[in-house]
């Protein structure tokens, strides 16, 4: 590797809240999402919630002049929505489907429907090899009342781990998306410790945009101002995250967000805002690398955070026992109420109307024994913790 070498990296994430039928204004947003990275010809474009295959297909005709290279993430019954596009041949492709991932009875919220997962492209850019990921985790809901913490921060886990075993020939790595967590949670914290993974928004040298790099904001028209009336600002659940290794030293020149409207048309192309930023990636000796050594004290910051995840995991078990126990319960009455009330059908005349009246308490109470599934956490413990720093 040449001395001198340097390579500037333009990157776009978006989540672009393409839901078929429920989403508004859908097919106008995703062509004018195309127009944009037509006219900035970013060298990456990572996406998610690109949910239908036909709004895949339109932008990958409409951009192939300008990136060439596509692929669309598939998983879960209606996909994960993750996509990328690339300026640069793509020489690797896989995914990890997060083993996690919400109940099948919330259909209202439909995480476990989308086999949430992350996606991972290998670039071979001038001698350098990029690993890019691209994510998107099981939303919150309700932050006062989150049931599904435990599953966030088990996808964080999963989210470091593949990280992990899959950048090990990597000369640097990029990570982007929608991981519905703050800067402060557990799981944001976990994931930045494990990997070392750096926030370019905490990094940049010159950012525009929103107030405290918030990726929902209350200006956007298409944001629940009632979800975010706790937030005044918005929150930052969008991220851009990287590092470089074996060598190779990279920053964050400008990161950019756009702050509730398109930067061109005015109106917005998602509930969520897109990032952009430009990455410098350069040669670095040996010796100066900034993660070549690690004394033990700093790792005791990755320990806490390993500690807190694993209390929160417990918690998670616990309770998902607790369910798996009272639904057994609940459904061994109901079968025994069925049984009884087979018996009284039995003897027919009078009692048809106790039938009646009791038939839709065994529907109810079946209906409840099915409202909490067992839940199986596996989380299991790595050899060699790669420290790093959660701001």
């Amino acid at each position: 590797m040449k001395p001198n070498f340097s390579l500037r990296l333009r990157i776009f994430n978006l989540n672009c809240w393409g839901i078929p039928y429920l989403s508004k204004h859908r097919a106008d947003r995703m062509r004018r999402l195309g127009d944009f990275l037509n006219q900035e010809s970013f060298d990456l474009a990572l996406l998610e919630e690109v949910w239908s295959e036909q709004d895949f297909q339109y932008l990958r005709q409409k951009l192939s002049p300008t990136y060439p290279a596509a692929h669309h993430f598939r998983s879960g019954i209606i996909g994960s929505g993750l996509c990328v596009f690339s300026k640069h041949p793509i020489q690797e492709l896989t995914q990890h489907v997060y083993t996690l991932n919400g109940y099948p009875y919330m259909i209202h919220h439909g995480d476990w429907f989308s086999g949430k997962a992350v996606g991972l492209l290998v670039l071979h850019l001038s001698g350098m090899v990029l690993n890019a990921y691209v994510t998107h985790l099981h939303a919150e809901y309700n932050r006062q009342k989150d049931i599904y913490l435990a599953h966030r921060v088990a996808q964080a886990w999963e989210l470091a781990q593949f990280i992990h075993h899959t950048s090990k020939k990597a000369d640097v790595v990029l990570l982007c998306g929608d991981l519905n967590m703050h800067p402060e949670d557990l799981g944001c914290c976990l994931l930045k410790e494990w990997t070392g993974l750096r926030d370019a928004y905490l990094e940049t040298r010159d950012f525009k945009g929103s107030e405290e790099g918030n990726t929902m904001v209350p200006k956007n028209c298409y944001v629940s101002q009632q979800e975010l009336k706790p937030f005044p600002f918005g929150v930052r659940i969008d991220y851009m995250l990287y590092k470089a290794v074996s060598g190779f030293y990279i920053s964050c020149k400008s990161l950019e967000t756009t702050t509730g409207n398109d930067p061109y048309s005015g109106t917005p192309l998602s509930d969520h805002e897109a990032l952009m930023a430009t990455l410098f990636v350069r040669h670095s000796p040996p010796q100066q690398s900034p993660h070549s050594t690690h004394r033990p004290a700093e790792r005791s910051p990755l320990m806490s955070v390993l500690k807190e995840a694993w209390t929160e995991l417990g918690l998670g078990m616990a309770q998902a026992r607790w369910w798996a126990a009272f639904a057994s319960y609940v459904i061994g009455l109901g079968l025994l109420l069925l049984a009884l009330l087979c018996v009284l059908a039995a003897g027919g005349g009078a009692r048809e109307a106790a039938i009646l009246l009791w038939t839709p308490s065994v529907g109810l109470v079946l209906w409840a024994g099915r409202t909490r599934p067992r839940v199986s956490l596996d989380v299991s413990q790595a050899h060699s913790p790669s420290p790093g720093c959660c701001s």
